[in-house]
């Protein structure tokens, strides 16, 4: 089975959704993960991708601020900029744009969007590759999986505490782009950053780097660019606070993947062909 075929059953499972708290997801994925560290066969486990793992390249991500060098820290330096910019000068005009025409509240690719960055999309995907490499003895799968729960984990943890700390009042609250309550945990006020989107481009970002062709890679972020325009004629975010999840889900997902290749080269027993090898029946 091709890549674009892996993919297009993975796109099938992406239209399951949930609603809830991040600390609620991070609980679930974590469940699952230990259950799948726990039932993997003994030809998975040398390939390393468990819970010893997880743990040890956890403790490496939180000191990760710490080890920054300068170009880290102009890329913060952008990001915090081009969200400033885009609070002052595009928030608002947008806002007040998409809520003209609410006819396609419920139309196909605005809940598409918003599906694809609920909480439970990186759970069904997690659960969907984890049983298939158990089944299979797919090594493939089983990363895949293990970074998109990883991934998830990570950029959670972060957003739920920025949405707390920030406390920035979501656009239908009608208080203005501008009205923050800060270290608050009323959802009205967790506007920053925007959790679909950061869920949406953590997906679609593990997925791309474990692509093979370049059409693969880019089709792969087609859902994640859909998600903040949906959350934006939602009226659940501000354009600000998609752009912000957006590159928060990115970068974390980045890092995990680029942990993993360096590990990859560093053990040669290991694939080096992510998503060649999968093969799935569709029915």
């Amino acid at each position: 089975m091709t890549p674009s075929s892996t993919l297009h059953k993975i796109s099938k499972q992406m239209f399951f959704c949930g609603r809830g708290c991040w600390n609620t997801t991070c609980r679930m994925i974590l469940l699952s993960f230990s259950v799948v560290i726990i039932c993997g066969s003994p030809l998975l486990a040398q390939n390393k991708y468990d819970f010893a793992q997880f743990r040890d390249e956890t403790g490496s991500f939180i000191k990760q601020p710490s080890k920054w060098d300068r170009n880290d820290w102009i890329k913060l330096g952008i990001v915090s900029v081009g969200s400033f910019v885009l609070m002052e000068a595009v928030d608002q005009p947008v806002r007040d744009f998409s809520q003209q025409d609410k006819s396609y509240l419920n139309s196909i690719p605005i809940e598409a969007g918003r599906i694809y960055g609920e909480i439970y999309s990186p759970i069904v995907l997690f659960a969907g590759f984890a049983a298939h490499s158990l089944i299979t003895h797919n090594m493939t799968t089983r990363k895949i999986g293990y970074e998109i729960g990883q991934a998830a984990l990570y950029t959670g943890a972060i957003t739920y505490v920025l949405k707390s700390a920030f406390g920035r009042a979501r656009p239908f609250m009608n208080e203005g782009s501008d009205s923050y309550h800060p270290f608050t945990f009323d959802d009205d006020y967790h506007s920053f950053p925007g959790g679909h989107t950061a869920t949406a481009f953590l997906i679609s970002t593990v997925l791309s780097r474990n692509a093979g062709p370049t059409w693969l890679k880019i089709l792969a972020y087609l859902p994640a660019a859909i998600t903040p325009v949906s959350r934006v004629y939602e009226d659940k975010h501000w354009v600000s606070s998609n752009f912000v999840g957006a590159t928060l889900g990115y970068f974390v997902a980045k890092w995990v993947v680029d942990t993993h290749e360096k590990g990859d080269k560093l053990d040669p027993s290991t694939s080096s062909t992510p998503l060649l090898s999968i093969s799935f029946v569709i029915n």
